[in-house]
């Protein structure tokens, strides 16, 4: 065997070999290394769309509790008012009433008053009668008392 011709062969078999090799195998793995660099680009694509998604979402929520928390103070607000007219309100109704109730316990006792003038006068007269009674030891006439009583009721 010679070595030439050995060494030949070899060349021959390896030239043969790359050629299936670039015919065969290569272009499946150049094809799968394509894809999957365009999957990693897609990948990295979507991770950056993702971020700036996050970071709107973020901003989007960060605005939307602000206008929330504004909102609850504009609310509280509202109801604080609300809750001060009612007070005031609830404090005129009551002086209102505190007035009416004062109002009609003078007018009852405007009326008891009058009534106990009217008793006091009865009370006297009887008393007086019975006093000129005991005084001239005879009764006068009630119909005349009655008349003599009126006469100086309207006097008074």
């Amino acid at each position: 065997m010679n070595i030439n011709l050995t060494l030949i062969g070899q060349t021959i078999m390896f030239a043969m070999f790359v050629l299936f090799c670039m015919k065969f195998v290569w272009p499946p793995l150049v094809e799968a290394m394509a894809a999957r660099k365009k999957a990693i680009e897609d990948g990295l694509k979507a991770a950056e769309l993702g971020k700036e998604e996050h970071a709107l979402a973020q901003k989007n929520a960060e605005d939307l509790i602000e206008s929330t928390k504004t909102q609850a103070a504009e609310i509280i607000a509202n109801a604080d008012k609300q809750a001060n007219g009612m007070i005031d309100k609830a404090k005129g109704t009551a002086s209102e009433e505190a007035d009416k109730i004062k109002a009609h316990a003078k007018s009852e006792l405007d009326q008891e008053v009058v009534k106990a003038r009217n008793e006091l006068k009865n009370q006297v007269s009887t008393l007086v009668m019975q006093g000129v009674n005991s005084v001239l030891e005879k009764e006068v006439d009630a119909k005349a008392h009655k008349d003599m009583l009126s006469k100086l009721s309207k006097s008074l």
